[in-house]
């Protein structure tokens, strides 16, 4: 964790730390972390996490004209372009309790742009964009 470029809460990386969701909730954020995990390569747990923390270098090295994900996805195609870019990424693990206020924003569009956009990701790196 130290020296990381990219520190990121991880739901995931010591189990499952998520307390007051629905199990269909768990569920669904587990395995689409594992999915982004297969398709992309990237060597962490949680790859939808939103609670992170950049260095500035990282920051300054993202082309954000290039950003194309609003969603849940955007939380993936940061950490995949970070770490493609070789900065290191470490996990620190948190146990994740559900909000008390408001509603989630999850929608099918937004799985859809997740399931979607993290294929569109990884054949735009291989194809150097």
């Amino acid at each position: 964790m130290y020296g990381a470029d990219l520190a990121i809460g991880s739901r995931y990386s010591n189990g499952v730390n998520v307390v007051n969701w629905p199990m269909s909730r768990v569920l669904l954020s587990f395995f689409a972390s594992k999915y982004v995990r297969f398709v992309t390569g990237m060597p962490i747990h949680d790859t939808t996490a939103g609670f992170k923390c950049y260095r500035r270098a990282v920051l300054e090295a993202i082309d954000f004209e290039k950003i194309r994900f609003v969603g849940y996805a955007f939380q993936i195609e940061m950490k995949f372009r970070a770490w493609r870019k070789g900065f290191n990424l470490a996990e620190v693990a948190v146990i994740f309790t559900d909000r008390k206020a408001g509603q989630s924003k999850m929608s099918r569009g937004i799985i859809r742009e997740a399931v979607f956009g993290v294929l569109l990701l990884k054949l735009s790196s291989l194809f150097g964009r």
